[in-house]
């Protein structure tokens, strides 16, 4: 997240050190391959204590009630304490951690019925000297006209690796940055490679180096638009681990005034689940994030949902960006409600989302 947050300056707290993936397995959180489309189910055994030095749970003035009940905490915990565990060494770009991270994104795609958009789900970056790669899959629209049109659902997988340590901790987790990005993402995925309810076609995009430049969005969209397909829209997700603090909606979005995006989210959720953020208008976030890319390429609505305002917490780029800090029943309410939003549009009628 260097680009979508790098005016911001935090201040630094003691980390909490990352749990190792061997005693996740040990836990009963599942390795990629025993990712299905069933909840993931930790036993009772499961007690281990939060640490003192977490940084407090937050609630957003919305109480967290859902009519939608597909995605729940324990999945989400499952999900993203595998993506940001010790074992992944923070998932920087062309390393063997965020490798395993690819081939877990790619086994959640598999067990979901999520295509490979290309021969394979691999899309290679030819803009990073490492070998890197996005992951990228899709679901068929239903509709015979509309599955011509395209929504891509993306957020980045990668963070930037190993850092200065601070408490004898040097591995940069990045569970908010971005695991919980790629977390509702995969799960946005599994319930529509499953349910099959879309008219037009949806994109799901894993983005590797955004964290060295927003490389893999921009290779992406250079790519898809080589292609010359019909991409309507881009709904990216940027750091949604935590709840925002007295707000009047669950998240805000880059961009806000540039389209009517956040009323049409609003319309089909049935509350008001998205919201302007002036910090974001200021620090122009809009263009520090992987929607950009598709926004410079395409000319189309291409924004970033996130709940990350600032004051809500405090361990972006540190060792301290752990999965425990992160609140999973926000998250599992945060896809709900997004559900019926990303079928909405995708069976809407005409493209109803324009910019001002």
């Amino acid at each position: 997240m260097k680009y979508f947050f790098q005016i911001l300056v935090l201040s630094i707290l003691m980390g909490c050190g990352a749990t190792k993936l061997k005693q996740i397995n040990a836990d009963g959180i599942p390795k990629a391959s025993e990712v299905s489309n069933e909840s993931v189910v930790v036993p009772p055994t499961d007690t281990k204590s939060t640490s003192s030095t977490e940084s407090p749970k937050t609630t957003n003035s919305k109480s967290p009630t859902s009519k939608l009940q597909f995605s729940d905490d324990i999945r989400i915990k499952g999900i993203l304490n595998f993506l940001a565990s010790d074992e992944l060494e923070g998932r920087d770009s062309g390393s063997e951690g965020i490798e395993k991270a690819a081939q877990f994104i790619e086994g959640i795609f598999t067990q979901n019925k999520i295509a490979p958009y290309f021969d394979s789900y691999r899309d290679t970056l030819s803009n990073f000297s490492k070998p890197s790669y996005n992951i990228v899959g899709w679901v068929e629209g239903n509709d015979t006209a509309l599955k011509n049109e395209f929504i891509l659902i993306g957020a980045h997988y990668d963070h930037i690796g190993r850092i200065e340590p601070e408490g004898g901790d040097s591995i940069a987790n990045g569970a908010n940055d971005n695991a919980t990005g790629t977390t509702t993402v995969l799960e946005l995925a599994r319930y529509f490679g499953n349910a099959k309810t879309n008219k037009r076609s949806i994109i799901f995009a894993l983005f590797s180096a955004e964290e060295k430049g927003l490389l893999g969005s921009k290779h992406l969209a250079e790519k898809l638009k080589a292609q010359n397909i019909d991409l309507y829209l881009v709904l990216n997700y940027e750091m949604v681990g935590v709840p925002l603090v007295d707000k009047e909606y669950l998240t805000f979005v880059s961009g806000y005034e540039k389209s009517n995006l956040a009323q049409i989210c609003n319309t089909y959720a049935g509350q008001e689940l998205v919201g302007f953020l002036p910090t974001a208008k200021k620090f122009n976030l809009f263009q520090r994030s992987d929607n950009y890319p598709f926004f410079e390429t395409f000319n189309i609505p291409a924004h970033t949902f996130c709940t990350f305002d600032f004051t809500n917490f405090n361990h972006y780029h540190k060792v301290g960006d752990e999965a425990n800090l992160m609140d999973f029943e926000h998250m599992a309410y945060l896809v709900n409600q997004f559900i019926p939003v990303v079928e909405g549009v995708a069976n809407a009628s005409r493209k109803e989302i324009k910019y001002n």
